[in-house]
């Protein structure tokens, strides 16, 4: 594009390096989003750091790979590599079991937008941030499209458990009850909320609790480490928890089954994805296994349950003799994520959450979720045969075994988009994965 001349070539760098991940930071094409995408990253990081970030690897590398990239020697590299880590802009993994430390590029989203608005202090100018961010994510949709425009989400929704209904409480398996993850979370942070902090320097506040966003296990260990969350034991995760519910907040966790990084409790009148849902029409959120069940003869048509709905999926419609008292909450099952925030509003309980009939696929771990990120972007190449974890190293196998266990036609065109022997013989080498 014509704008992008006027990005000093550092910033461009980076960028470019993003769109080789799952989710990167495209250039818009109108101005006004231009000007607040340009202002972002000139926020962020400095062109010499912009330039170190666009020679990391999306996927883990040691400090010797990542200087052998960089031509910096490992005791120069260290402290740059540093001072993005405290930014959120490179991300560190510190092998419980060996001490070894690894370094790979954050993706924008989850990654260094929400790191950059998930403290008070840090030195950056938060305001001027928040107004560029609102300026590039509300200018026109590229950054949406980029981030929810595809089938696998990067996150999923979870029910709100005292809203189901009695027969599907059996149903409700582990991984979807936020109090289940938090009881068997090794560690917890919470944070600020990077949404509604944001809307607080727009002066666009809402009522909702700002310090609740909760990072869980190994999730929780880059965040406390770099000083974006304060350690918390799980009688305070879970009160928070409660709080939420309370206040009608959807809680959206990461999008896997096995050992999800994070739990927000999120509002939507700030949260970025729930408005990718209302304003973009996007499938945003995964939703969890259960759907809103109507027993109209509880129902007293008072609405509590359609004004309850941070998105929009019910609405009251006339009943029988079409007076206000015969009105009816109408369901958008293509719309709704299932969070059962309109069934805690309900006191006769004419609103319970039941089972869907299918349920909703989710991946079943952070490794096979970027995979199918990355193929649905057609950018799987880029991910595998990135210079970060060779062939060999654990996170590298991890990778193949996530390809052999996608169904068949991802598998497929998972080959076609890697176009290598190698990768071709040990893919199919698999056995063939239950549907």
């Amino acid at each position: 594009m014509g704008h992008i001349g006027n990005v000093k070539d550092e910033y461009r760098a980076w960028v470019q390096r993003l769109a080789a991940g799952t989710t990167g930071a495209p250039e818009p094409a109108t101005p006004g989003a231009w000007e607040g995408w340009r202002e972002v990253l000139e926020i962020l990081c400095t062109p010499e750091q912009a330039w170190l970030a666009s020679r990391l690897p999306v996927l883990p590398a040691t400090l010797e790979k990542v200087a052998a990239r960089t031509g910096l020697s490992a005791r120069e590299l260290l402290p740059k590599l540093e001072a993005l880590c405290d930014r959120g802009i490179v991300l560190d993994l510190i092998d419980p079991r060996t001490g070894e430390t690894t370094y790979f590029l954050a993706p924008s989203v989850i990654g260094f937008f929400e790191f950059s608005m998930m403290r008070a202090h840090d030195g950056l100018p938060k305001k001027r941030l928040a107004e560029a961010m609102e300026a590039y994510f509300r200018g026109n949709e590229t950054l949406a499209r980029e981030v929810f425009g595809f089938a696998t989400q990067v996150g999923r929704a979870l029910v709100n458990e005292e809203s189901l209904d009695d027969g599907a409480t059996p149903e409700v398996l582990d991984w979807e009850r936020a109090t289940a993850l938090i009881r068997e979370a090794r560690s917890i942070g919470v944070s600020l909320c990077y949404c509604r902090h944001k809307a607080q320097h727009l002066g666009q506040a809402c009522d909702a609790p700002t310090e609740n966003c909760l990072s869980i296990g190994d999730g929780a260990g880059f965040v406390l480490r770099r000083g974006f969350a304060r350690p918390i034991e799980r009688s305070e995760a879970l009160q928070i928890l409660d709080q939420a519910r309370e206040r009608g907040l959807v809680q959206i966790a990461d999008n896997v089954r096995s050992q999800p990084s994070y739990i927000c409790n999120c509002c939507g009148c700030c949260c970025g994805q729930l408005q990718a849902i209302t304003v973009y029409g996007l499938h945003a959120v995964n939703p969890s296994a259960f759907v809103p069940r109507l027993s109209g003869e509880r129902c007293s048509g008072c609405g509590l349950c359609a004004k309850a709905c941070s998105i929009c999926a019910l609405e009251l419609v006339p009943a029988g003799s079409g007076e206000r008292r015969d009105a009816r909450p109408r369901i958008d099952p293509e719309r709704c994520i299932g969070c059962g925030v309109c069934a805690s509003r309900c006191a006769r309980k004419a609103l319970r959450m039941a089972p869907r009939e299918e349920r909703p696929y989710v991946p079943l771990n952070t490794v096979e979720r970027i995979l199918r990120q990355a193929l649905e972007r057609g950018r799987l190449a880029n991910f595998v045969f990135d210079e970060g974890a060779g062939r060999g190293s654990k996170f590298f196998n991890r990778v193949l075994k996530a390809l052999g266990d996608l169904p068949p036609a991802k598998r497929a065109l998972a080959n076609e988009q890697l176009r290598s022997r190698f990768v071709r013989v040990a893919l199919f080498a698999m056995r063939e994965p239950k549907e």
